[in-house]
């Protein structure tokens, strides 16, 4: 029994290989499901293959962009540690030639935070680290190490000793020899990353390969399922609009109409011939009908219907001015000759029209009452005219006009199916009234913020970025806006005066409001140590998008030196 059904399959796959044999030289002897479910089958096939070879170039687009990133990076890595190198030593030099401690100062604060910022930037560099570079990078982040320590050290007995000695102790030979060291190991970074970039493309090529295949097999899709629908329109959606044609037909009450497609052997044949059998029952059924039916029931369902339709229109109509009138906007309805078809009450109220204007009056002679009353003082035949275009060319508009009266109108103008117009109007007035009085305000209270003497200074409590600080707040940290404005305190501080301020924030969210001032002492990086007063307060909720710290700072350095 085992052995039986891949025989019966076999045998069955084979049939239908010749039917479709016959078919492609014209023979009509497949059946709909076997036309749809062969086309389907090879567009399974072809699919098949189009998704392998997407995952095939994704993997390949994948580790393109990761090598590509990698060695991007590395290599500007590369590029700011030669120059921060190159910085140290200039700072050196400043700090041999200078003649006093005073100015010795600058150029040891100088090379410390080089120091710094080369250690930050040789620790960057680890996550470019790969199988290719990791030995001789350990060895040259040693090597940085000691470069770091030497150049403190160098800082150091400038500063505490001499330059005297900070130049015994840096212009040497060890120290021309860490120099060489470091740069032949920048170089042959420098040509590994190179070499990383250039196997990126090569994987770029084999890439745009894989993409030529995605086009083969799309295209190949796509001739599949143009092949399905020339098919199903062929052999199944014609077929079907002659049938269901036939079959209006018999509804219609032709039941001496021929039904098509009778003489084919499958589905649509069996339909067809369904269909006949039905447009044969109709037939007698209309037989029995005539027979039957008399004069007065004829008369009696027509009559029903009429009332059936009278009450649909009644109940439509009065829907219809239900949902007019409970608009709080004002509407008016236009034919294609500027005619009125129908209009609410709030309209009537915007323009105080009378009673004798209703459906069937003219935009003209609204116009004409809005001069009498004059809420209106333009060309009544200009302004027609310029609706009448409108309509002509279906555009639609959407303007404010002032009234007279002080009131302004906000119209919303569309064209209607059948060449009509709609035109929706709003009393704004309240609403411009507003807007005016929140610009001003607006206008008023940055005014007070940008010339108050206390820095104020407002944070995006979601990311702790800097969204707002007035001119004393730039005075006091001694930047301009544009160099604070969407950084973090680490960005612009040190790394203990940007954790003091981050506490700070969390104490803030914590506590909610902070309106008793704390004092504390920052590093400022343009003005040194400060001493600095701070009242914090958040608006908003962690949950709000507008979820803000506000600082107001106060700089009591000049007070406590003077005090001192």
């Amino acid at each position: 029994m085992n052995a039986a059904a891949p025989a019966s399959g076999l045998v069955a796959g084979t049939n239908l290989l010749k039917k479709l044999v016959r078919f492609a030289r014209g023979a009509d002897t497949l059946s709909v499901a076997e036309k749809v479910y062969s086309i389907a089958a090879f567009l399974a096939i072809v699919t098949t293959f189009l998704l392998v070879m997407s995952v095939q170039t994704v993997r390949l687009q994948t580790t393109y962009r990761h090598m590509h990133v990698s060695s991007a990076e590395a290599a500007i890595a590369v590029g700011r540690v030669n120059a921060l190198i190159y910085a140290v030593v200039m700072e050196s030099r400043g700090i041999y030639m200078s003649t006093d401690r005073r100015a010795m100062m600058p150029f040891a604060d100088r090379l410390n935070q080089r120091n710094r910022e080369l250690a930050d930037a040789v620790k960057s560099m680890e996550r470019t680290v790969s199988n290719d570079d990791a030995e001789l990078f350990a060895a040259f982040r040693q090597r940085i190490a000691q470069f770091i320590d030497f150049r403190k050290e160098l800082a150091r007995r400038g500063v505490e000793i001499s330059s005297a000695a900070a130049r015994e102790w840096g212009d040497n030979a060890v120290n021309r020899t860490l120099r060489s060291q470091l740069n032949s190991d920048l170089e042959a970074l420098e040509q590994i990353y190179r070499q990383r970039a250039l196997d990126a493309d090569a994987l770029a090529d084999e890439n745009r390969y894989a993409a030529a295949y995605l086009f083969a097999l799309g295209l190949a899709a796509l001739l599949f399922a143009g092949l399905n629908v020339v098919v199903m329109r062929g052999s199944v959606v014609g077929a079907l609009a002659d049938i269901t044609q036939a079959t209006d037909r018999i509804a219609q009450g032709d039941v001496k109409s021929e039904v098509p497609h009778l003489g084919r052997h499958d589905e649509i044949g069996r339909l067809a011939r369904a269909v006949q059998n039905f447009r044969d029952a109709v037939a007698r059924i209309f037989e029995l009908e005539e027979l039957e039916l008399g004069t007065a029931q004829a008369r009696d369902a027509a009559m029903t219907e009429r009332d059936t339709f009278n009450d649909k229109y009644q109940a439509k109509k009065w829907q219809l001015s239900a949902a007019i009138n409970s608009m709080p906007q004002g509407l008016v309805m236009l034919d294609g000759k500027a005619n009125v078809v129908a209009m609410n009450a709030n309209y009537r109220q915007i323009y105080n029209l009378p009673e004798t204007i209703q459906a069937g009056s003219t935009l003209e002679e609204i116009l004409q009452h809005r001069v009498k009353s004059g809420l209106f003082d333009g060309d009544v035949t200009k302004y027609v005219a310029a609706v009448l275009g409108r309509i002509a060319r279906r555009e639609p508009a959407a303007y404010e006009i002032a009234l007279n009266d002080g009131r302004t109108i906000k119209i919303y103008e569309r064209p209607m199916d059948g060449g009509g117009w709609v035109s929706v109007q709003e009393d704004v007035t309240e609403q411009r009234q507003r807007e005016r009085i929140l610009e001003r305000m607006e206008r008023f209270l940055a005014t007070i913020i940008e010339n108050v003497a206390e820095g104020i200074i407002a944070k995006d409590a979601r990311n702790l970025r800097y969204v707002f600080v007035n001119k004393a707040a730039e005075k006091m940290i001694g930047m301009s806006r544009g160099e604070i404005i969407g950084k973090t305190a680490r960005e612009l501080f040190s790394a203990e005066a940007a954790a003091l301020i981050e506490r700070r924030d969390q104490q803030l969210l914590a506590q909610k409001q902070q309106l008793e001032p704390i004092v504390d002492t920052i590093d400022n990086p343009t003005r040194g140590r400060r001493v600095i007063s701070a009242r914090r307060v958040q608006i908003g909720g962690a949950n709000e998008e507008s979820h803000m710290f506000v600082t107001m700072v106060e700089d009591r350095t000049e007070g406590l030196v003077a005090a001192a």
